[in-house]
């Protein structure tokens, strides 16, 4: 392949124009130095040098853009297999496995995956979804770590932004984009979290209250029991339209 290109590039019109440019504008004082043979060297070699130059930055784009190509295609596994993902994930730890191969369960496969996380887009409830590959630890209500986060679009009144944060430390709102997201490790606590935090940002719950509710919910559910706030979102949220810009203010 170089080779060929080498060919073409000596060969090529441009190329030696450029060549005997590049020769013609070396200082006459420079050029005088060289005699007889020495300079019919530097003559024949412009031939050769500037073409090879044109060639190794050709090949070292192509290389760039082939590396570029192949990290987008690890990015985009919608293709790809259970097995597939299972590779992937060899290094992750058990909860982040667990969560991504749930998501692909009852969602099918995600919109985008490498070593690193898989994401879907919009599925369910969800505007998006991410499954990382490390966990953080998380003792509320009880002790187990966060790999899953899920986002909807949610407009947050500022002055419960506070109550939000003593509620529950994995709900996280995001003013400007204008939304809302819990980490947990399982969908289910997801849910959870987000309803009981609707409820906060509403005024129908306390957060002592809302903690307590969640603890009860956890333990229901573990037991089989009835535990609705798991089952589902309990409120219809926006579909965009909930992002807050700010305003100037200097």
């Amino acid at each position: 392949m170089a080779g060929k290109l080498l060919q073409f590039c000596v060969s090529n019109s441009f190329v030696r124009t450029f060549s005997n440019r590049m020769v013609r504008s070396v200082p006459l004082p420079f050029v005088d130095t060289f005699k007889g043979e020495s300079m019919n060297r530097i003559c024949r070699m412009r031939y050769l040098i500037v073409p090879a130059l044109f060639t190794a930055a050709f090949i070292g784009a192509q290389s760039a853009g082939a590396q570029g190509m192949g990290m987008n295609k690890e990015m985009q596994k919608g293709s790809a297999s259970a097995a597939q993902m299972q590779r992937m994930m060899q290094s992750w730890p058990k909860a982040s496995k667990e969560a991504a191969m749930y998501m692909m369960k009852k969602y099918g496969k995600p919109m985008h995956m490498n070593e690193h996380m898989a994401m879907w887009g919009r599925t369910g409830q969800w505007k998006r979804t991410i499954v990382y590959n490390y966990e953080m630890n998380h003792q509320f209500p009880g002790p187990h770590t966060d790999v899953m986060q899920q986002w909807i679009d949610y407009k947050t009144p500022l002055d419960k932004y506070d109550e939000l944060a003593m509620y529950d430390g994995s709900v996280v709102v995001e003013r400007t984009n204008g939304e809302l997201s819990a980490r947990c490790d399982k969908e289910a606590a997801n849910f959870l979290a987000l309803n009981l935090a609707n409820e906060i940002a509403t005024g129908r719950r306390s957060v002592s209250d809302a903690r307590k509710m969640y603890g009860e919910q956890v333990m229901a559910m573990k037991a089989g029991r009835s535990a609705p706030y798991t089952e589902k979102l309990m409120f219809n949220p926006a579909m965009g339209g909930t992002a807050d810009p700010d305003h100037p203010d200097m």
